[in-house]
C-alpha cells in the first residue's frame, strides 16, 4: 500500500508540467458576467411580458421560463449555446437555460435515429436524473415542513 502512495506521488510530480494551468479568477469572472447577463435578459423578458402583456409578477413567470426555454434550445440547435458554454463554463447553465440546453442537445444527438426510439427515449437521458432529484427533494423538503407546523401547531 504505502509503495502504491510512493509510485502515485512520483507520477503526480512528473505529470505537473504538463497539465494545464486553471485560471480561476479569470474563469470565475467570465461565469459571473455571462451568468448575470443571462438573468438580466431573464428579468428583461419578465418586465416585457409584465407592460405588454399586463400580467402580474406572479402570472409572468410561467411565459419568462418558456420563453428562456425556447430561446436556449434555439441557441443549441444552433451551436451558439455549445460555443457560449466553452467560454463562460458554469456561468452559462443557468438552471433554467442550462437544463433546455441538456435536454436539446440530447435530443439532437440522437435524431438520427428517428422521433421516438431517438429523440423521443434519449432526450431525458441527461436530464432524467436532475428531474428525479428535483422531484424527491422537493416532496422530502415539503414533507419535512409539513411535519415542522405540525409540531409546531
Amino acid at each position: 500500500m504505502e509503495d502504491n502512495t510512493k509510485l502515485q506521488k512520483e507520477f503526480q510530480k512528473k505529470i505537473k508540467p504538463f497539465q494545464p494551468k486553471v485560471h480561476y479568477i479569470k474563469n470565475g469572472s467570465k461565469a459571473f458576467v455571462v451568468g448575470g447577463i443571462i438573468c438580466a435578459i431573464g428579468q428583461g423578458i419578465s418586465n416585457f411580458y409584465l407592460r405588454v402583456f399586463d400580467l402580474t409578477e406572479t402570472t409572468a413567470v410561467s411565459p419568462t421560463i418558456a420563453t428562456l426555454i425556447l430561446i436556449a434550445a434555439l441557441m443549441t440547435g444552433l451551436g451558439i449555446f455549445d460555443r457560449l458554454g466553452q467560454f463562460a463554463g458554469a456561468g452559462a447553465i443557468v438552471p433554467v437555460t442550462g437544463f433546455a440546453n441538456a435536454i436539446a442537445s440530447a435530443a439532437l444527438e440522437h435524431r438520427s435515429e428517428g422521433l421516438v426510439l431517438g429523440i423521443g427515449a434519449n432526450m431525458f437521458r441527461i436530464a432524467g436524473a436532475v428531474i428525479a432529484f428535483g422531484v424527491v427533494s422537493a416532496y422530502l423538503v415539503g414533507l419535512t415542513r409539513l411535519l415542522v407546523q405540525t409540531l409546531i401547531t
